[in-house]
């Protein structure tokens, strides 16, 4: 992959971020939870791309925090963080399957809970 094409993920993940926010004072909170997902998911493998070169094939964002730790050798940081943050982690995580797939509605607070944790989360990448 050339660094263009990986500039591509970044640049998706942006455009998910701005659309999860419109999609927020939509109210459509389904929607906008898979799109904080997928831009915490594309932002992670854009960083883990410029740090090795390369990025597991996973939606799983724990999964790719703990490998940022690896590159980055903060790996006490990353679990740090991941505990303090461990339940919006994972409902950021769950999003990407119940909305897709399971019939299920979000609170706007939820979402903007996962919008939060998803502007933590770059703020700790982008500091490592």
């Amino acid at each position: 992959m050339s660094i263009e094409e990986i500039e591509v993920l970044k640049e998706r993940a942006e455009k998910f971020l701005k659309n999860a926010a419109q999609l927020i004072e939509q109210g459509v909170y389904d929607l906008a939870a898979f799109n904080i997902q997928q831009h915490v998911e594309l932002y992670l493998k854009y960083k883990l791309f410029l740090l090795i070169g390369e990025y597991p094939k996973t939606h799983s964002i724990k999964k790719l925090l703990k490998e940022i730790g690896i590159a980055t050798s903060k790996e006490k940081e990353v679990v740090s963080f991941m505990q303090e943050n461990i339940d919006r982690i994972s409902n950021l995580e769950n999003a990407y399957i119940t909305s897709r797939y399971i019939p299920s509605e979000f609170e706007r607070k939820e979402v903007e809970n996962m919008l939060e944790v998803a502007k933590k989360i770059r703020r700790l990448v982008d500091g490592l």
